[in-house]
Order: C-alpha cells, then structure tokens, then sequence
C-alpha cells in the first residue's frame, strides 16, 4: 500500500427521505488498500459504498478523487453486489456477465474488439471458470456465481473494486479460493470489502473502518473489544469462527461521539 490516496470522504452526511444513516463521516482510502468495512446490519455500510460508488448523492460533505497524487475527475470503480440482488433466472452466460463489466470502455452501438474478448479469456482464466464461458448463471454454484460476478468487477482493470458481503452464500472452501485472487487483486489496484464476518476480514484486510452512523477509521486491523461488543452486543470470543485463527484486539478508547450512540 502507498501513501498515495485514491479517494477522500470528507464530512459526509447522507441517507433517505429525512432519515440520516451517515452523520460527519470522513475517510481516505490509499492507493493498493484493502479496507474492511464492518459494522452492525442498518449501521450504514451499504449506504457508505452507494456514495462512493455514486449512486447516492450526500446531504452534504464532499467526495474526492486522486491519481498519482493529483486531483481528478473520477476513478475507474468496479462493484461486485451482494449474492441476492443477482436475479440468477436472467438469460446470460458466464462470458457475458464478465464481458459486462467492459461496457463503458465501448459505444452503444459497437462490438467488443479482440482485444476486450482476450481480456475475458485472461480473467476467465484467472478466476478458474475455465470450460463455464457459455454456461447460463442460473447454472452455476454460489462459489461460481461469485467469481463470474468478480471477474465483472476486476476486467476493466479499475482502480478501485468494491465487495458487499462477496462470502455470502458461498461455501467455505470456495470462501478460501476467494481471498486468494483478492490477494492477487490487490497487487493491482485498491479494495474495499465489506463484510459481516468479523472474524476472516480481520485476517484479510490491511485497515478496518468500524461504521454505525459515524465510522471510526483504524490504520491497521486492531480493532478496539469495546467498538465491537458496544455495536454488534456479542461476546469476544465469537469472532474465533471455528478454527479460524483470530487476532487479539486491543483495548483502547474509540471517538467520543460514539459514547453516545446506541
């Protein structure tokens, strides 16, 4: 990870129909991040990822992007939504979801070129869908569903990728697979991966932002016992899940505005 920052939130307040979801919320993700967003369910993650994907518009702060240090207009994003919101009845093969994810690079009215086609065999490749390219998505298992629905989000070669929740309704030896080309992923450009699982995203991740109305940013995966046990209420030791090896978080005070959240 650089120090270079892609993207900036700064004072951002947003939600729906005179409900605030979001109040005051700042954050800058880095070039080659890869940021955990964790938080209890209505706490605001979904509503974070639609204003930085755009598809929300804030009551009020201000949204920023970087190259190379420098101010720009926009960021090349790729989204991968979560499981259900894929209506697997819809007529469409494993080649052309992927291809999708190209279709801003070409006019309403072209074809992909050859060279676009290649990149679809590379990522095919790549997420190990080799022999599926025809295949219909209403085919396909939860584990391939997912790295057809990855293989969408990274084609274009963004900057930035964006998961909601991408292990649910997979298994967990699909789930291993997963974080393995996300690895590989983030050689390339920066993630955000939002998620539940508190336990895998904090062996995963490189910094955490802990969200539940305002969010409260970590520079590492140290999450504070007293931000998870206040906003999830569950006890410590259910973030082991299973074998999985979990970190030991320390004990530290979170921002005083959250003493006062419920």
């Amino acid at each position: 990870m650089t120090t270079n920052p892609i993207l900036t939130l700064e004072h951002i307040t947003a939600g729906y129909e005179q409900k605030v979801v979001l109040r005051d919320v700042n954050l800058t993700v880095y070039d080659r991040d890869f940021l955990g967003v964790i938080g209890p369910n209505g706490g605001g993650k979904t509503t974070l990822i639609k204003v930085i994907l755009g598809l929300l518009a804030p009551l009020s702060g201000k949204r920023s992007f970087f190259r190379d240090g420098r101010p720009t207009d926009g960021l090349k994003m790729g989204y991968l939504p979560q499981y259900n919101q894929i209506d697997k009845k819809f007529p469409i093969s494993v080649e052309e979801v992927i291809l999708s994810g190209l279709s801003g690079e070409k006019g309403l009215l072209r074809r992909y070129t050859e060279e676009q086609r290649a990149r679809v065999c590379e990522v095919v490749s790549r997420m190990g869908l080799e022999g599926l390219e025809r295949r219909p998505i209403g085919q396909l298992s939860g584990g391939q569903m997912q790295r057809a629905l990855l293989g969408r989000a990274v084609i274009s070669q963004p900057d930035l990728v964006i998961l909601d929740e991408p292990n649910t309704y997979i298994d967990k030896r699909f789930e291993a697979k997963l974080y393995e080309l996300l690895e590989d992923i983030n050689r390339r450009c920066a993630i955000i991966l939002v998620s539940h699982d508190i336990g895998t995203i904090l062996q995963t991740v490189k910094t955490i932002a802990c969200v539940n109305e305002t969010l409260d940013y970590h520079p590492d995966t140290e999450v504070p016992v007293e931000w998870i046990d206040k906003h999830f209420g569950c006890p410590i030791d259910l973030l082991g899940h299973g074998n999985l090896p979990h970190r030991v978080l320390k004990s530290h005070c979170c921002h005083a505005d959250d003493s006062s959240r419920e």
